[in-house]
């Protein structure tokens, strides 16, 4: 059985969190992050992208893990669907069919949350993304980038 994908910022989702809750700037952040997630003026408050942060750090999350259930059913699918005689399929064929329509609509619903906390992101932090570059695309660059990743987890 596959087992997922670690979600590489979850220490810093975490402490994140912490941060926006009332604690202090992550540690491991850079200068140039803590810019961003300070509110400028004031060191000790998080500024509004702090929260868009989490947001998409969740976003991102979501995204993961809608894609490995999405390849779960579709791999069980493959195997059953192998063997099965032709003609009417069998109930359990259909279920697992219905399981991979609910898996890849919340890997759409997933994308589209990713996408919509991208933008919204983007725009609190003051982050200009290049031209002809997709938003998604930017932004995954970014985060393996920019932002700090757990020790524990293979980059």
């Amino acid at each position: 059985m596959a087992t997922p994908k670690p979600f590489q910022h979850a220490a810093f989702l975490r402490d994140l969190e912490q941060f926006v809750a009332g604690g202090s700037c992550p540690a491991s952040c850079s200068p140039e992050l803590a810019a961003i997630l300070r509110t400028p003026g004031v060191d000790a408050r998080p500024s509004p992208a702090a929260s868009q942060l989490v947001r998409l750090l969740h976003a991102r999350k979501a995204v993961l893990k809608a894609a490995f259930d999405t390849g779960q059913v579709a791999d069980e699918l493959r195997r059953h669907q192998k063997f099965a005689r032709p003609g009417q399929p069998s109930p359990h064929i259909v279920q697992l069919r219905q399981q991979q329509a609910a898996a890849r609509q919340a890997s759409s619903q997933s994308r589209q949350l990713l996408i919509q906390s991208a933008a919204a992101f983007v725009r609190e932090a003051g982050i200009v993304p290049p031209a002809r570059l997709a938003l998604e695309a930017f932004i995954d660059g970014w985060m393996e980038a920019g932002l700090p990743q757990d020790p524990s987890t293979p980059g």
